[in-house]
């Protein structure tokens, strides 16, 4: 909704400089038609131009009240202006003639309607000053000079008091007003997304506060069972609320919100998870290669819950008790949108004949729907000892598929 009332205004804006360039210039236009004909002694070709063009500049606004065509406007007014600055500088003195800035001021104010017309204007009047160069060489100078000797230092003083006017008091006027509008419309967006992005940190910290508590209710929770699988299996859904967890808190803590470093995360997912499973003092070594990969929260989460998967099936089944072992993990862009993980370990892995179709294994399964919901897909490595898969998906920009 605020996209059509910014360009209506717009619209608005420019219609008024141009009814406000056109009355004011059709004003001075005939008022030097009267001081030429009354004071300056000029005959001929030079009123009748101002003579006309006062008055095409007043039926074209009057005609604009009808039509609404703005364009037409434009180019009748600047169209009608360079013609008639040109003439008037030929008939007045050529080259040296103090009415040739009115070429000038065409194109300032060609480029206040519209770039295009701005580019179109500033060749026109190079050409025309060229030409009117040629045209004031002594074996050329087809068209004399109108404007008697004793009125030159007058007309030259009406000439540039109009100019000035017209650029100053018009269109530098109404540049400066766009100037403001636009400094005060880049300072308001500039709160606007300072506050949203306040907002939105705080919606992750917050996020990451409940998430948080879901884990210690998880963590009270297992406390109080005795059987150790069901004490297993709470505990896995605490590392996933977990691993969820750290995604909001770093989002929150980094100045970009959109991205997050996922190097460093996966080192402190991964870290934690050895804690967690192995306690303080394991034997596991963990190597991490990902080099500049910054993802955005749709695809964070699932892969996160992913590496959890994997890690947490490595460190539970693949290396056994206080083994020492080793585990990898490589993620590196595969094109714009693509990626490929590689993650593995050399414990001591698992059948060749069990895959996510025949298992019972939550883990598995959840690794294949989390690769499915990525948009990827997913091999086991069997050419290495241990476990290891190779990963391709897309970074989800969007949403998440709905198909998971």
């Amino acid at each position: 909704m605020q996209q059509p009332s910014l360009d209506k205004e717009r619209l608005k804006d420019k219609t008024a400089l141009a009814y406000r360039v056109n009355y004011f210039s059709s004003v001075f236009s005939l008022l030097f038609f009267l001081i030429c004909i009354n004071i300056l002694n000029i005959q001929g070709v030079i009123p009748i131009i101002f003579m006309l063009f006062g008055l095409a500049n007043l039926l074209n606004n009057f005609l604009h009240r009808y039509h609404k065509n703005l364009f037409a406007t434009y180019i009748v007014t600047s169209v009608s202006a360079l013609i008639g600055g040109t003439f008037i500088t030929l008939f007045s003195g050529g080259i040296n003639s103090p009415f040739i800035f009115i070429l000038a001021l065409v194109v300032f104010s060609a480029y206040a309607t519209t770039r295009l017309f701005g580019k179109i204007y500033v060749y026109i009047s190079l050409l025309i000053i060229v030409l009117i160069y040629v045209l004031s060489l002594p074996q050329y100078v087809i068209f004399p000079n109108t404007v008697p000797p004793e009125s030159k230092n007058l007309f030259s003083l009406c000439a540039i008091l109009f100019m000035v006017f017209i650029l100053g008091s018009i269109v530098a006027k109404y540049l400066s007003k766009v100037h403001h509008n636009l400094y005060r419309s880049k300072k308001e967006l500039v709160q606007q997304i300072n506050e949203k992005e306040t907002l939105l940190k705080e919606i992750h910290h917050r996020v990451k506060n409940n998430l948080q508590t879901i884990s210690s209710l998880l963590s009270l929770q297992s406390n109080n069972i005795e059987d150790k699988k069901m004490k297993s299996l709470i505990k896995s859904s605490q590392n996933r609320v977990i691993s969820m967890a750290m995604i909001h808190e770093m989002l929150y803590m980094r100045d970009d919100i959109s991205k997050i470093d996922y190097k460093s995360y996966v080192i402190e997912l991964c870290e934690y998870l050895i804690r967690s499973v192995k306690g303080h003092d394991s034997n596991i070594k963990l190597n991490v290669e990902i080099c500049d990969v910054n993802l955005d929260i749709n695809t964070s989460i699932p892969l996160g819950l992913l590496i959890n998967e994997i890690i947490t099936n490595t460190l539970k089944y693949g290396i056994k008790g206080t083994d020492k072992g080793d585990i990898y993990i490589s993620l590196k862009r595969d094109g714009d949108k693509n990626c490929i993980l590689k993650i593995g370990d050399n414990g001591i892995g698992y059948p060749d004949k069990i895959s996510y179709e025949n298992t019972r294994s939550l883990g598995l399964k959840l690794i294949q729907n989390l690769t499915r919901q990525l948009q990827g897909t997913i091999i086991r490595d069997f050419s290495k000892k241990g476990t290891h898969y190779i990963i391709s998906f897309k970074e989800i920009s969007e949403h998440f598929p709905s198909n998971t």
